[in-house]
């Protein structure tokens, strides 16, 4: 799993950073989390590639959603035939439909909007989901939760092979799919004298704008990667609250309740620019993991919590 931040400004841009929005590629599906004015020129410009399948809109401030019709029309005018789906909080449909056909123009292609309220699975992957949560800001918001399934525990093959005297082939696959086999002997082998515990999956949470709840800690348990509003200073934690913002502190306190690993502090105000020492600084004070203010273009992987391959 692989991020790219588009967009890290607050509700202006700033000539270094963009408004809201991040892709996420997974098992080389790319997923785009809010998209905010010029966000296909960021997209050319870190080459994260435009074969986007879903869009997730945490709420309809234009900060968050006016790359939407630019976006759709680049795609139309290079003759897009695949189907986008965006996923949008409860009640904002008829405005995204407006939005992507502002110019007068339906999209050659198929566009499914899709509405979704807190505990909604906006995107079932098959071997993960995409979960909407609850978020408090100043307009009907969600924020998204990527969860992966666990693992198929590790498979002691010098085990198996040469205690237990099993020889590779469909043997190997049946204890793996949790089936026991009976060798030449008679002797039945269980599935859990070879195979190890369940191996927990990825989990990645996309707040957008947002102050401090108990929604985002809920979503964002042992998350590997929480990317957090954190719009204002500690000298303006009252200024966050009246606007529905976190300041970088109130994201790190999220962060450590939640138990997430690392935290990405992103939507900043424009009157930090040139201080993002100044937000990461308030926020590694009292987060027990990483903290880090990304610049718009910085990349991360986002690796199995055990440091192991996916198999």
């Amino acid at each position: 799993m692989h991020v790219t931040f588009l967009g890290t400004s607050g509700a202006v841009p700033t000539t270094m950073r963009n408004p809201s929005a991040v892709m996420v590629r997974r098992e080389g599906e790319r997923f785009l989390f809010d998209a905010g004015e010029g966000t296909q020129r960021q997209m050319m410009r870190f080459a994260t590639g435009f074969a986007v399948s879903q869009i997730f809109v945490s709420h309809l401030h234009g900060d968050h959603v006016l790359g939407l019709p630019g976006l759709i029309q680049t795609w139309d005018f290079n003759d897009r035939e695949e189907p986008v789906a965006i996923h949008t909080p409860a009640g904002t449909r008829r405005r995204i439909r407006d939005l992507i056909t502002v110019t007068g123009n339906e999209p050659s292609f198929p566009v499914r909007v899709n509405e979704v309220s807190p505990g909604d699975v906006a995107l079932d992957g098959g071997e993960f989901e995409v979960r909407a949560f609850e978020t408090d800001h100043r307009a009907t918001s969600v924020g998204y939760a990527i969860v992966e399934d666990d693992r198929k525990g590790r498979f002691d093959r010098e085990k198996a092979e040469e205690e237990l005297g099993i020889e590779p082939g469909p043997a190997y696959s049946k204890l793996h799919n949790g089936e026991p086999v009976e060798l030449d002997d008679g002797t039945v082998v269980q599935p859990e004298q070879v195979v190890g515990p369940p191996r927990p999956g990825r989990r990645v949470v996309y707040t957008g704008d947002t102050c401090p709840t108990e929604g985002v800690v809920e979503a964002a348990e042992d998350a590997d990667l929480l990317i957090h509003d954190a719009t204002f200073a500690e000298d303006r934690r009252e200024r966050a609250g009246q606007t529905g913002h976190s300041t970088a502190k109130q994201a790190a306190e999220i962060a450590n309740r939640a138990g997430a690993k690392r935290l990405a502090l992103t939507h900043v105000s424009t009157r930090y620019a040139g201080q993002s020492e100044r937000l990461e600084r308030e926020a590694r004070e009292v987060f027990d993991g990483e903290a880090f203010l990304p610049d718009d273009g910085d990349e991360l992987d986002v690796p199995f919590p055990d440091g192991e391959g996916g198999d």
